[in-house]
């Protein structure tokens, strides 16, 4: 009798074990995975691959897959690579700009989240140099983890303006440290690394006044480009059909082109007469550059040699951003200004084709839109995400807000798939179906 009780008892249990799994299955994998490995996504384009696809709408109750609150502040953008989702904060110092603290207290975090689940993986600390800059209200507008880390199946390459660049593996362990200079300028630091081949490109402008190539394996310095004054911008490689790829920076008053194994200099050309924060986009040889504050912007065409502002300028205007990015797509370059303003110019001519001011919020903006297929998708700070069409006219599609959140929106987004992982200054968000 006990035996039979003991038999019925273990086929009950694993009934109600069975069905207790059914009915608590994890969240699915994104159906589509694609890496975002760097900021803006790979090859700077900012367009989600062909096959991806994101929601139009989401709430605190709607498309919402998962939310993590983030150990500190920042305005670097989260990037996805292998089913993970790296981002970075600071925490200890200029969190509150009328108390900014002890500076001897701020330091700094990479932290690693599983794509599915939202869960911590991993986060690892360093301190700040102490040569980083005071706590000035337009260096907390942003602070001091503004720069998105870079990812490959090497490792994570985080950049921390004069704090350095730090390696870690994909598992956490840090591998080197690299200085990077230890000069500062009033708007803090914001370029990005990029990867190539063997070698993590940095624009050091601000720490040093050059951008620097590092290899993957050391942190040892392979080459350095001097003279890259007053830009906050990351550097873009180009991909050529045929030809070899070419390094291209703007900084201020110049464009330049270089062999990216070497740092050599190809070509320059007449730049933005400013201080430069925008990155440069590409497609179909032509390169596109924006910036400073008398909102320009320029189209050049690649492979040159020399000075070809005289052979390779096809157009100029006087219709740009100071902040913000644009991204190009099928004959259209469209951006949002940080004074709210949303531009569409022809990328052939750069006629304008649009300018249609934003009248949900009054916040500068930081973030730059990505593109998923057919829309386009922007950050404003405190307003919400606006989406809204590719094409000759301005079409919003909708303004999505998380209920009961109030942080405040900096980071460009990224996407996997058919996730899209938008960061604020509090919490990270995974935004699917």
């Amino acid at each position: 009798m006990a035996s039979m009780i003991r038999t019925l008892f273990t086929v009950v249990a694993c009934q109600l074990l069975t069905a207790s799994l059914l009915n608590a299955a994890p969240p699915t994998p994104p159906t589509s995975p694609t890496n975002w490995a760097r900021f803006r996504g790979d090859g700077s384009a900012s367009a989600a691959k062909a096959n991806a696809t994101a929601p139009e709408r989401w709430s605190a109750t709607e498309n919402l897959i998962w939310k993590a609150e983030l150990p500190g502040r920042g305005a670097s953008s989260p990037v996805v690579f292998n089913q993970r989702v790296y981002v970075t904060s600071f925490t200890g110092y200029g969190l509150d700009p009328d108390q900014p603290g002890e500076k001897a207290q701020l330091e700094l975090h990479v932290i690693c989240f599983d794509l599915t689940t939202g869960k911590l993986v991993w986060r690892k600390t360093i301190g700040a140099s102490e040569n980083e800059q005071a706590a000035t209200r337009r260096v907390v507008d942003h602070g001091f983890a503004t720069n998105t880390v870079a990812v490959d199946e090497t490792g994570v390459y985080a950049f921390f303006g004069v704090s350095g660049l730090v390696a870690y593996s994909l598992e956490g362990e840090e591998r080197w440290r690299a200085p990077t200079g230890d000069k500062t300028a009033g708007f803090g630091s914001a370029a990005s690394p990029i990867l190539f081949e063997n070698l993590v490109i940095v624009n050091c402008s601000i720490e040093c006044g050059a951008v620097i190539a590092y290899e993957k394996s050391t942190g040892k310095e392979a080459y350095r480009i001097d003279g890259i004054q007053r830009s906050w911008t990351t550097p873009l490689i180009v991909a050529r059909p045929d030809e070899p790829s070419e390094l291209v920076l703007s900084h201020q008053m110049t464009v330049s082109g270089h062999n990216p194994r070497t740092g050599e200099q190809l070509w320059t050309c007449k730049g933005i007469q400013d201080y430069v924060v925008p990155c440069v986009v590409a497609n179909d040889d032509v390169v596109y550059v924006i910036g400073g504050r008398k909102n320009q912007s320029l189209a050049i065409r690649l492979g040159g040699r020399g000075d070809v502002t005289k052979s390779h300028l096809l157009w100029e205007t006087n219709i740009g951003a100071n902040v913000t990015s644009p991204v190009v797509h099928e004959g259209f370059l469209y951006w949002v200004s940080d004074r709210g303003v949303a531009c569409c110019l022809d990328a052939k001519t750069g006629a304008e084709i649009y300018r249609e001011r934003l009248g949900f919020t009054k916040e500068r903006i930081y973030a730059s839109v990505v593109r998923v297929g057919e829309k386009l998708y922007l950050p404003t700070r405190d307003a919400g995400v606006l989406v809204y069409g590719t094409g000759n006219q301005f079409r919003q599609i909708a303004v999505n807000k998380i209920e009961g959140d109030e942080s405040l929106y900096n980071a460009t987004p990224a996407v996997s798939g058919d996730r899209l992982l938008l960061r604020t200054d509090r919490f990270l968000y995974c935004i699917g179906k």
